[in-house]
């Protein structure tokens, strides 16, 4: 991947974070289930929602974590209140998960994503690799001049392997820094995941 194309995509009070001396960037696709705020309960129609954020890896102030060049859900009403919430830039995609299969398509910014799968059954041992792209328990987003930090905390990922039987991926914002060959996947059933603490600095 180019980094100095990446570069050029992250605020610059944030450090991109290198693994074999290289920059990297993920494509998420899954289902967000019973998201609340603190306090209150989940409601469905609003916590349960289908989301894709491609990301990569920074540091700030010498503290790992991710840095979200985009992110979407496939519920409008969700997208408004999480955007509000957080401070994170949702926007809304049309999205439709099944077993096996997994589309979004955003027509406002001619975004496309498809991926057909087959998912193995055996829970593989991490690598290096998989940990340092899994196991990242903070989150960075810029906003209005301030950088927003949240911590985040949940188990490991317990991952395992995946077929791909059929993947477009045509972001046309970033396809300069990723194609429809991806270097890693994996699946992950999921875990619970708390974050809190969001602190706002100043940009430099």
């Amino acid at each position: 991947m180019d980094s100095l194309e990446l570069r050029k995509l992250v605020p610059t009070d944030l450090e991109l974070d290198l693994f074999e001396d290289k920059a990297w960037i993920s494509v998420v696709a899954f289902s967000m289930e019973k998201v609340r705020p603190k306090n209150l309960p989940a409601f469905p129609p609003l916590s349960n929602f289908d989301e894709i954020n491609i990301r990569t890896y920074v540091k700030y102030n010498g503290k790992p974590g991710v840095y979200f060049l985009s992110i979407e859900a496939g519920n409008k009403l969700s997208c408004q209140m999480a955007k509000s919430l957080s401070e994170l830039p949702y926007r809304f995609s049309k999205m439709n998960r099944k077993v096996g299969n997994y589309h979004s398509n955003n027509l406002q910014y001619s975004d496309d994503f498809s991926l057909d799968f087959k998912i193995s059954q055996k829970i593989i041992e991490k690598t290096e690799w998989d940990k340092w792209l899994t196991e990242r328990y903070a989150l960075f987003q810029e906003n209005k001049g301030f950088i927003n930090q949240f911590e985040i905390h949940h188990l490991e990922w317990p991952i395992k392997n995946i077929e791909i039987q059929k993947l477009k991926i045509d972001y046309p914002r970033f396809n300069s820094l990723m194609d429809e060959s991806p270097d890693l996947v994996h699946y992950s059933k999921g875990v619970q995941v708390i974050a809190w603490g969001k602190k706002k600095t100043k940009m430099s």
